[in-house]
């Protein structure tokens, strides 16, 4: 069982540990760290997750474990659902949040991955795929994408737009 620290409201460590099952008091957060990945097509690498964690899917994630920080926790994230290495400077933060029980980091990485190449977590992910914007929007209008990923993804596309707009003002 993966414990977590628990962290305040200014997102500081409380010397609280907390488990999947515990439930949060009010006051206290966990964190959670999620990853869009996207390769030159514009397509974005999602995943299937295994039945037992609501078979819907999301882009790739999990919560930081004690005595992680947010970059040690996403990289360990996507090495042990995707068997996928990445190192910190493939990465980039994309925003960092307070939302509901828990503080959420958004990580963006842009990479060409082979599928076939992947190893997958299967007591966590059934199964992954390259979408594009509207094919994930289908799924997520059936119910059938993690609705906060799809809004973190949102945001994803959101931080990149705003980039290619920088990029052309100093041209």
């Amino acid at each position: 069982m993966e414990k977590r620290d628990l962290v305040d409201k200014n997102r500081r460590t409380i010397g609280e540990t907390t488990t999947e099952e515990s439930n949060i008091a009010e006051g206290k957060y966990v964190q959670i760290v999620i990853m869009c990945i996207e390769n030159h097509k514009k397509e974005f690498l999602i995943q299937k997750r295994a039945q037992k964690k609501n078979g819907k899917w999301a882009l790739t994630g999990g919560h930081v474990i004690s005595g992680e920080n947010s970059v040690q926790a996403i990289l360990r994230e996507v090495q042990e659902e995707l068997g996928l290495t990445l190192q910190e400077k493939e990465i980039e933060l994309v925003f960092s949040k307070r939302a509901y029980d828990c503080f959420v980091d958004l990580y963006y990485t842009k990479k060409e991955v082979e599928l076939e190449n992947l190893q997958l977590e299967k007591k966590e992910v059934e199964s992954v795929k390259w979408m594009n914007l509207e094919e994930i929007k289908h799924l997520k209008e059936n119910d059938a994408f993690l609705e906060c990923h799809y809004d973190g993804l949102q945001e994803c596309i959101y931080f990149l737009e705003k980039i290619k707009e920088e990029e052309k003002k100093n041209v």
